[in-house]
C-alpha cells in the first residue's frame, strides 16, 4: 500500500487542473504542463485537490500508485515555483557563458562546447562557473543539467568537472613513489 499514494495532491489558489480524455492538464502562473494518464490509475480531479487512486487490485497497479501521484505533484509545483538545478564547474580554465538561447563552454577541448537551450527552460550564468538551469518541467531542467554534465563529469583524482551543487565527489589518493 502506497503511503504518498494515499495523499491528494493540494491545487493552490491561481492554479487549474482540468482532465481530458487520457491526459491532465494544469494551468498556473509558470505555464502550462499536461500528462498522459495511465490506465492502472483512476484519477480524481477535486475543485481544491486531485486524488490518486489504483484502478484495480494488481501488483502493477499499485506499484504505479505512489509514483503517478508523484508525477502529479511535479506538475502543481512546476507551474506554481517551478525547478531548479545548479551546476559547479571545476578546473583551470574552464568556464560557461550563457549567450542568449545558447550556452558557450569551455571544458578543456580544443572547441568551445555550445549547447542550445531548449524552448521553456532558462539558462543563466551568475559567473563564470556557476550554471543555473530552470524552467517549469523537472524533468526537462533534469535532462539539460545531465547533459551539460555528459560533457565533463568530475573526475575523483583533481576533482576537476562539472558537478550538481552539494554533489559529494569521492577523491582518491594519486600514485606513491
Amino acid at each position: 500500500m502506497s503511503r504518498i499514494g494515499k495523499k491528494a495532491v493540494p491545487i493552490p489558489s491561481g492554479v487549474t487542473a482540468t482532465r481530458n480524455g487520457n491526459e491532465l492538464s494544469v494551468k498556473g502562473p509558470k505555464g502550462t504542463l499536461t500528462m498522459p494518464l495511465s490506465d492502472l490509475i483512476s484519477y480524481d480531479v477535486q475543485g481544491d485537490s486531485i486524488g490518486v487512486q489504483p484502478a484495480n487490485e494488481t501488483k502493477r497497479a499499485r506499484a504505479f500508485w505512489g509514483m503517478q501521484r508523484t508525477l502529479v505533484q511535479n506538475l502543481v509545483t512546476g507551474v506554481t515555483e517551478g525547478f531548479t538545478k545548479k551546476l559547479l564547474i571545476t578546473g583551470v580554465g574552464y568556464r560557461a557563458a550563457a549567450q542568449g538561447r545558447n550556452l558557450r563552454l569551455q571544458l578543456g577541448y580544443s572547441h568551445d562546447v555550445n549547447i542550445e537551450v531548449p524552448e521553456g527552460i532558462e539558462v543563466k550564468t551568475p559567473d563564470a562557473t556557476t550554471v543555473e538551469i530552470s524552467g517549469a518541467d523537472k524533468q526537462r531542467v533534469g535532462q539539460l543539467a545531465a547533459e551539460i554534465r555528459r560533457w565533463r563529469k568530475p573526475e575523483p583524482y583533481k576533482g576537476k568537472g562539472i558537478k550538481y551543487d552539494g554533489e559529494y565527489i569521492f577523491r582518491k589518493e594519486g600514485k606513491k613513489k
